[in-house]
């Protein structure tokens, strides 16, 4: 299995990028960990164990390539630890980067910025944390920014599930509280603030403990 990993050089990176020209107008961002055990869903694996939050993940893995992979966008995946070069997320399908170093407003804010300047008009971010997640709420996401210049995705924990843009804005990876059910109305309150147009999706279910395991398989239940 191929791997770039965040000790090799910018030469190595480089050749593994190599050169992109877009074939859309729009992006998709999709952020995800490496799947080793002990570091993926650690709230998770405090109920359940390490070994079966690992497999809980990669299921969550699987099922974000799955609604992604059709997405009218170039999609790129952008890996925390090092990049995967033969694994579920199909090389002529996504193309692979890394995440960079800092908290997580500052791997989105590189992420949005690297991606942006590329050429893209919309771009959007999703996480891989929902079994929730259907290819609708991707599509109907870009549909927004049509006549807005964001859209956000909720999630019922205090953070957000997906975030699109269409143009840069770095104010909005800054100065959050990463991680804690405070993110989603401090990014909105920015929103606001900056009189930046936005609209929201529908409020999902992540996946970060075992309560929020069990309600989303209530949910698949009661919605099959």
């Amino acid at each position: 299995m191929g791997i770039v990993s965040k000790n090799n050089t910018d030469d190595t990176q480089e050749s593994i990028s190599d050169f992109h020209f877009p074939t859309s107008k729009n992006a998709l961002i999709i952020f995800v960990r490496n799947p080793e055990l002990g570091k993926c869903k650690t709230r998770l694996a405090e109920t359940i164990g390490n070994k079966a939050a690992l497999e809980i993940y990669k299921q969550l893995l699987l099922h974000t390539a799955n609604i992604s992979k059709n997405i009218e966008a170039d999609k790129f995946v952008f890996y925390s630890e090092n990049i995967q070069k033969n694994d579920i997320w199909d090389n002529h399908v996504f193309r692979k980067k890394l995440q960079m170093e800092g908290d997580l407003g500052m791997k989105m804010a590189h992420a949005f910025s690297e991606i942006f300047q590329m050429g893209y008009e919309k771009v959007i971010i999703i996480g891989s944390d929902l079994f929730d997640l259907k290819p609708e709420h991707i599509h109907e996401a870009y549909q927004d920014l049509n006549t807005n210049e964001a859209v956000i995705g909720p999630a019922k924990d205090g953070g957000y599930y997906l975030l699109g843009l269409t143009n840069m804005n770095e104010l909005l990876f800054k100065n959050k509280s990463w991680s804690t059910s405070e993110v989603l109305e401090e990014t909105l309150s920015e929103l606001r603030e900056n009189n930046i147009k936005f609209t929201t999706l529908e409020t999902l279910n992540d996946i970060d403990t075992y309560d929020d395991l069990i309600t989303s398989n209530h949910n698949k239940k009661h919605h099959n």
